[in-house]
């Protein structure tokens, strides 16, 4: 009697497991597969560079008209700017001021721990890494002259101008006209953010890839300093949370408590999906159960979620000044107000998508022209980052949306609403 020859359903069944894992936990597996590659064979894992190379231009590719798309779609969903300009107003002022304030936090904490100082380079930094012109030629070069050369150059703020003024521009027009574009800009931010998502299909292999190349060339003294950087993104996270419970206490009729009890599967869902816009559903329907008015929270939450970005501009602060302290370059106080103002409008245009800000992240290191590789590694615990980053997000929306609404109250008792 001859025994039966052996399956490989094992195998299979590993791979199918595989299949079946987030992108998060996907590069988290690569990331740490790329770390043991890169310390056990130091300088030869070099050899991997050229893949992480292509996944960071894949991702550079596609991150510009994702920002460009993304910001006039969210900007042409508003119905009638007439009727919506005092809410308008109210909202867009409180988002401005929360996301200049996590700027503010994230560079704080980042100066005060200063992880990137413990990663030294082997290589001299050119001197061109960190220029940053003042504040009035940043000012100036908002404004393109060419916007086709904008999108050419890569210039992130120009582009990100160029679109807030021709969302402005689309709003003016006929109403079938506007419908026409407004469905365009969507379909066409859609388009892109799926790109994004392809792109992103190669990112756990593309960061093993930089994990290997960077861990094999700087060393094990990457670990402390990136486990310090996790640690000051959590606690600028948490100086967030302690604002908004402020702004609950003195401007809404909601105390923390209920807060929370009140929104708790909110925060799950931002957590498992690291998605400002997956998360939208989920965050009209508490702020339904939370009696919220639908007149106020039916815009100010779409609008929260395509340009209010509180977590993520707490983290794109924290790996530009990562970065920065990695490759040796200090900014000035008046440097830093600058970084402050674009990364304002950067993060505004960012997409709402599980990964996106990592895209962003990159752009705005590129836009202060340091060195990729050193932000693209902290994409090894983008998740751990993203989980805290799309829930900061999201709570500024929620607790902005209490704070209008409160601030409406008389006028909607008047009205009926």
């Amino acid at each position: 009697m001859t025994a039966p020859a052996p399956t490989p359903p094992s195998d299979e069944s590993l791979i199918r497991r595989y299949r079946r894992l987030s992108l998060g936990t996907r590069i988290l597996i690569w990331m740490i597969a790329g770390v043991v590659v890169g310390v056990v064979a130091g300088d030869r894992a070099t050899v991997a560079w050229p893949v992480g190379q292509l996944f960071i231009r894949l991702l550079m590719m596609a991150a510009l008209p994702l920002v460009f798309f993304n910001l006039l779609a969210g900007l042409t969903s508003l119905a009638d700017i007439s009727t919506f300009g005092r809410l308008a107003v109210k909202v867009v002022g409180y988002y401005l001021v929360t996301t200049t304030f996590a700027l503010v936090v994230g560079l704080t904490v980042m100066n005060l721990l200063a992880p990137g100082s413990g990663v030294q380079l082997t290589e001299a930094v050119s001197g061109d890494f960190g220029a940053v012109p003042n504040v009035v030629d940043v000012v100036l070069d908002l404004v393109p002259d060419n916007a086709f050369a904008a999108f050419a150059s890569g210039k992130v703020a120009q582009i990100v101008v160029f679109a807030v003024f021709l969302g402005i521009a689309t709003l003016f027009l006929p109403d079938d006209n506007r419908a026409k574009l407004g469905n365009a800009y969507a379909v066409a931010a859609q388009l892109f953010r799926r790109l994004v998502d392809i792109v992103m299909k190669f990112g756990p292999i593309g960061i093993g890839a930089l994990a290997a190349a960077t861990i094999g060339e700087y060393g094990s003294q990457i670990f402390g300093p990136l486990l310090l950087f996790l640690v000051g993104v959590w606690g600028a996270q948490a100086v967030m949370v302690a604002v908004y419970m402020v702004l609950l206490i003195t401007l809404t009729r909601f105390s923390p408590a209920s807060f929370f009890k009140q929104t708790g599967t909110l925060w799950a869902t931002t957590a498992a999906t690291c998605s400002s816009l997956a998360s939208l559903a989920v965050a009209l329907d508490v702020a339904d159960r939370m009696r919220l008015p639908h007149s106020i929270y039916s815009f100010t939450l779409p609008l929260g979620a395509q340009i209010n970005k509180d977590g993520t501009a707490i983290m794109l602060a924290a790996v530009l000044l990562f970065t920065a302290q990695a490759a040796g370059v200090q900014f000035s106080l008046g440097a830093q107000a600058v970084i402050v103002l674009v990364g304002l409008l950067l993060s505004e245009g960012s997409g709402g998508i599980p990964g996106g800000g990592l895209v962003v992240a990159l752009i705005f290191v590129q836009a202060f022209n340091l060195p990729l590789e050193i932000a693209a590694i902290v994409g090894g615990i983008y998740r751990l980052i993203d989980m805290g980053s799309t829930t900061i997000n999201v709570m500024g929306d929620m607790v902005g949306t209490a704070v209008i609404a409160r601030s409406e109250e008389s006028r909607l008792a008047m009205d009926g609403s």
